[in-house]
């Protein structure tokens, strides 16, 4: 190993004990039990649901509850203290309205306080004290430290850790140290969180679900279509740009873009009001619990039309300089009879409703008027210098990836592209063709390219983060074509069918499956695959764990817009050291359901694989980490302090 790298790092551990202390740690966490992993996908902004299930660890904080506490308390006990954990604040509020007078509160304080250090114990079993003492809120971390590890065999040192809890109830600190012990037992029954993508979109609070996870203590992130979208519009793709916007008002989420990100949609609607009347094609899908006036409504129509058309108008020029993208058919704009007001698609005739070309050129379809490009340039600098959103999506880039490898799984959102034989699909880009993980690299190289040159705005790598939304060999998108302009023009319902990619039945069969693992260098036998993207219509009675458990679809319906089609909420998946479990959940309905009837969301546990000797820390990516970093350490023994 390098000498000078070795005469650097003496500079840390500077003598041979602090050297043999570190091997020693490390050597012995390596064989601790592997820390949970819990998955996620496809958010699509819906934050509410999305806490409740990081808070609950998807079922893990009650069940380490009824571990302990199954024989001592109550049902009705256990989803209180469980309901306690979840939202600390909110419940002791509560509960404090029940009493009647300060002994009876400061009797419950002794309870819940030694009720939770018990809990903490029992969540920290297989960490590390130096690990469990980062999670431990600052203020309190020597009084929880005496109560955790308190002996008292010979009763010495009993009024001591009597008189410890009574000045912290006697001080006013008991909510305090209450509060920051649930959310340390919320962290504790996690290790590490895996969002296999789609946080954006459809739902009304991406932005909180993006804040939460940049404070959260250890996650990853797999991009989704959406996700990516949002990256290429800050990377200065104007047609994803066009596509966020529009999307967000067929939701009835313009507030995103407005007032979330400060992003001034003045000028849009200016436009849009000149040129467009009433639609009902595009009028947004109304929120449940939310009501918009006529005039709102109007609005949002009018500008869902007039970016529509704009993203329909800048696609052209992209597929025409791009023939690798072979995406010619898409030119709907040069295939409509504006006379006539029909399009031909496939030899087919078919006519237009609800068409709104205003703006259209018949000579040249896909050219802007300068009004619109005026708007685009307004939008485009706006989304570019948003303080906020730079946050956001420099997050998104720095923990995100197409795919990841993962303690011997592959996590993917969407799909690897197959052709009807289970093959590799091959694309062509600048006369080299690439397949499989190759091909996933390329589209990543091109994607970060892209996000660190902002300024390149018609470059082939901001071109392909687009692909990577609507192309037919995208992993993310995994379907032929993207049928917009047809959903919102053409009634028949055949011409809105979108083909997905062969991928999505071959996943079925297990050697398809083991296929994908070897092309990632994974083991077929011990790896799964964990998808999401697509719906699990369990409601139908599909199953989400498929080719004999290699497969494992995590996207169960979140999104509000799908649930109805699913039949249930969303699942999630807990991997720790004894297998895999999948979680099912129930529709989230209030934060306030939770903590007044202790409701909770969770349906089915499904056991997918269980291991047949609990995993270690040495057989995860962590473990490879650490076995890297006792390779370094034993050259520096062997360098300064071996003779």
């Amino acid at each position: 190993m390098n000498a000078k790298y070795l005469d650097l790092l003496a500079q840390k551990y500077d003598c041979e004990e602090k050297v043999v202390t570190e091997i020693i740690n490390l050597e012995a966490i390596l064989n601790l039990p592997k820390g949970t992993e819990h998955f996620v996908s496809d958010l699509h902004g819906e934050y509410q649901a999305f806490q409740h299930v990081l808070r609950n660890g998807s079922g893990n904080v009650k069940g380490k509850i009824e571990d302990l506490y199954k024989k001592i308390l109550t049902e009705k006990e256990i989803r209180e203290f469980a309901t306690l954990v979840y939202y600390p604040e909110e419940k002791i509020q509560l509960m404090k309205n029940d009493f009647d007078n300060e002994r009876e509160l400061h009797q419950w304080y002794t309870v819940i306080i030694e009720r939770m250090i018990n809990l903490i114990s029992y969540a920290s079993s297989k960490y590390t004290r130096s690990k469990l003492r980062k999670a431990l809120p600052s203020q309190f971390v020597y009084i929880i430290e005496e109560l955790l590890y308190k002996t008292d065999e010979y009763t010495n040192k009993e009024p001591y850790y009597t008189k410890i809890v009574q000045q912290i109830i006697s001080l006013g600190q008991a909510d305090k140290l209450i509060i920051g012990l649930a959310y340390t037992t919320q962290q504790l029954v996690v290790d590490h969180l895996h969002v296999v993508g789609d946080i954006y979109d459809r739902g009304p609070e991406p932005d909180k679900i993006m804040d939460t996870l940049i404070n959260y203590h250890s996650v990853d992130i797999q991009w989704g279509n959406h996700d990516v979208l949002w990256l290429g519009a800050f990377a200065g793709s104007k047609v994803c740009l066009a596509n966020i916007i529009r999307i967000c008002a067929r939701y009835d989420n313009l507030d995103i873009i407005e007032d979330v990100y400060g992003i001034n949609l003045r000028p849009l609607l200016n436009l849009a009001e000149k040129y467009y009347d009433d639609n009902p094609a595009f009028r947004p899908k109304r929120h449940s619990d939310e009501k918009v006036t006529e005039e709102e409504q109007l609005q949002i129509t009018k500008i869902h039309q007039a970016i529509a058309m704009i993203q329909f108008k800048l696609e052209s020029p992209i597929i025409k300089r791009r023939p690798d993208f072979k995406m010619a058919e898409r030119l709907l704009l040069e295939k409509i009879d504006y006379e006539k007001n029909e399009i031909t698609l496939q030899g087919i005739r078919y006519q237009l409703e609800n068409s709104c070309f205003a703006t259209v050129n018949p000579e040249q379809p896909d050219q802007l008027l300068e009004e619109e490009e005026q708007v685009m340039d307004k939008l485009l600098f706006s989304v570019q210098h948003s303080e906020k959103l730079a946050r956001h999506m420099n997050f998104l880039m720095k923990k995100g990836s197409l795919y990841l490898k993962y303690n011997g799984n592959l996590l993917i959102h969407g799909c690897m592209p197959l052709d009807e034989e289970g093959n590799m699909e091959k694309m062509v880009i600048e006369n080299k063709t690439y397949a499989g993980r190759d091909l996933l690299d390329t589209f990543e190289h091109y994607l970060r390219y892209a996000f660190a040159h902002p300024e390149e705005t018609d470059d082939l790598a901001t071109d392909m983060v687009w692909y990577l939304w609507t192309g037919e060999y995208s992993s993310l998108f995994g379907k032929r074509e993207m049928t917009t302009f047809e959903r919102y023009f053409i009634k028949d319902k055949k011409t809105h069918k979108e083909r997905k990619n062969p991928y999505y039945h071959l996943r079925e069969k297990e050697e398809i499956c083991r296929k994908i693992l070897e092309e990632f260098d994974l083991n077929p036998d011990q790896g799964h695959i964990i998808n999401g993207h697509t719906p699990v219509k369990e409601i139908d009675g599909e199953n989400p764990v498929k080719a004999n458990g290699k497969m494992i679809v995590i996207d169960g319906g979140f999104s509000k817009a799908y649930q109805s089609t699913t039949g249930i909420a969303g699942y999630t998946l807990l991997y720790n050291s004894f297998g895999m479990q999948l979680v099912a959940h129930k529709q989230f309905n209030s934060k306030e359901d939770v903590l007044i009837n202790g409701t909770d969301v969770l349906s089915v546990k499904r056991l997918v694989d269980k291991e047949l000797e609990r995993k270690k820390v040495q057989e995860t990516n962590v473990g490879e980490e650490i076995l890297q970093e006792l390779s370094i350490l034993n050259s520096l023994m062997e360098y300064r302090y071996v003779k």
